[in-house]
């Protein structure tokens, strides 16, 4: 921000502003304005809001600070917009404004902001051993112990409805599975050189996905590495108005990965993957960076995405028939535009019947933490989901984005329905191992 501009929005290239034609058509994508019907609740009403800000026409309020943080932030607008509207620029600028402006500030949120997002996912090992200690009380029989005992409900703050969200800590972490089993299984004469993320909550929660991504690519001709130091790819900071902290995040990850050299950073997770993806929008005015970072954004590519374009291999085994609802990751379909790639992940399983999911790239609610800061709407959306899901008759539901998947096992849970959640890639690895064990092993998300 230059020393002359009032705030964020101010400082924003003004056509970014102007694209709105506020025409409407975004309204009926908006999970928000459909659940409240008001204008303000609309891409449409809040660009409104951000532009008067812009203009000096109207002061950034509490108001406006919790309309910024009432939106999903799905993405499901730039889709819909004709007009090519980046909304995603649009609604992180006004997010870091409302942090810069401190118009929500309070003790949990200061705590929140301050050690969770500056702390625990600054660093790998951080949140490493804090899984460790959560996955010893999981595994002790004290979760379960403490959650009938009714002491989560008496947390302050709401903190005990969060309880059951928590995600099942993975026993080994991607490391460990990778150095184990998998460093030494990449092909002696690879057509390709390519690393991937293990991520965060990924990393400590859905190992054995990203051992299945590995498994996956080394049997599409890929030599896959699993660089050291490399850290959160910061999109939590981002998107909940920390920009600082998610430069970090970015520097950390070009440091480590050297994308120069590869010839694809791969990641398995739609938010993550979009985030990364705008690495050099987020250095564009570091010196030292930027000119990394548009190398760096230049070579993610979602797992998926990268698999079309390498054209994958169908595997020969003979898998039982199953049935497999797709559910969109927001961040995959309308943020990085990834839609077809999936369903031919899915479609390449042998006897996997695709059956349609209405609604399918409709928010199930989860968009990073808004379960957490706003569950009311976070579970009205998710039951809304679960409902479609059950009604497909699938045996079980796909989705390629972490949050999504953390959401749809408290969704399967919630609902007591028969469903595994499961990421496409691991469909695909547990048809490439029964080639050769004549097994059907698959890595599910539960």
């Amino acid at each position: 921000m230059t020393a002359d501009s009032l705030n964020l929005l101010q400082d924003l290239d003004y056509s970014v502003l102007q694209q709105c034609m506020h025409c409407g058509l975004c309204l009926p994508t908006c999970p928000t304005y459909d659940a409240t019907l008001h204008e303000r609740s609309s891409p449409r009403g809040r660009i409104a809001m951000m532009r008067a800000i812009a203009d000096g026409e109207l002061e950034a309020s509490e108001t406006f600070a919790e309309e910024m943080y009432f939106c999903l932030g799905c993405l499901a607008c730039q889709t819909a917009c004709p007009a090519g509207v980046d909304y995603a620029t649009l609604f992180e600028n006004a997010r870091a404004e409302v942090e810069r402006q401190g118009l929500l500030n309070g003790p949990v949120r200061h705590f929140v902001r301050r050690w969770v997002l500056g702390w625990l996912f600054a660093k790998q090992t951080r949140l490493r051993a804090v899984a460790r200690l959560l996955r010893a009380f999981q595994r002790s029989g004290l979760q379960t112990r403490v959650r009938r005992s009714g002491l989560f409900k008496r947390l302050p703050f709401g903190l005990g409805d969060l309880e059951p969200l928590a995600p099942q800590i993975s026993p080994n972490f991607t490391d460990q599975l990778y150095r184990r089993d998998l460093q030494q299984a990449n092909p002696p004469a690879p057509r390709y050189r390519v690393a991937l993320l293990a991520g965060c909550v990924q990393d400590i929660s859905f190992a054995a996905v990203n051992a299945d991504t590995i498994y996956v690519l080394q049997h599409n001709g890929c030599q896959v590495l699993l660089p050291e130091g490399q850290a959160c790819c910061g999109s939590l900071h981002a998107h909940n108005g920390a920009v600082e902290q998610a430069r970090q995040q970015a520097r950390r990850n070009i440091d480590a990965f050297a994308a120069e050299d590869l010839d694809a950073i791969i990641v398995n997770a739609g938010g993550c993957g979009l985030h990364c993806k705008h690495y050099d929008r987020l250095l564009a005015a570091d010196s030292a960076y930027a000119a990394r970072a548009a190398v760096w954004s230049a070579k993610v590519k979602d797992i998926h995405e990268w698999l079309a374009d390498i054209g994958l291999r169908r595997p020969r085994a003979a898998m039982p028939p199953q049935q497999v609802a797709y559910h969109e990751s927001c961040h995959l379909k309308h943020g990085q535009r990834v839609a077809a790639a999936p369903h031919a992940v899915l479609q390449a399983v042998p006897n996997l019947q695709l059956v349609p999911l209405a609604e399918a790239d409709w928010c199930c609610g989860s968009a990073g933490i808004y379960n957490i800061t706003h569950p009311e709407l976070s579970m009205q959306l998710l039951d809304r989901k679960m409902a479609h899901v059950c009604a497909t008759g699938a045996t079980a539901v796909a989705t390629g984005n972490t949050g999504c998947a953390i959401q749809l096992q408290y969704g399967v849970r919630r609902a007591q329905a028969a469903v595994d959640v499961v990421h496409p890639v691991s469909l695909l690895a547990a048809a490439y191992r029964a080639e050769n064990q004549g097994g059907t092993q698959c890595s599910t998300l539960a």
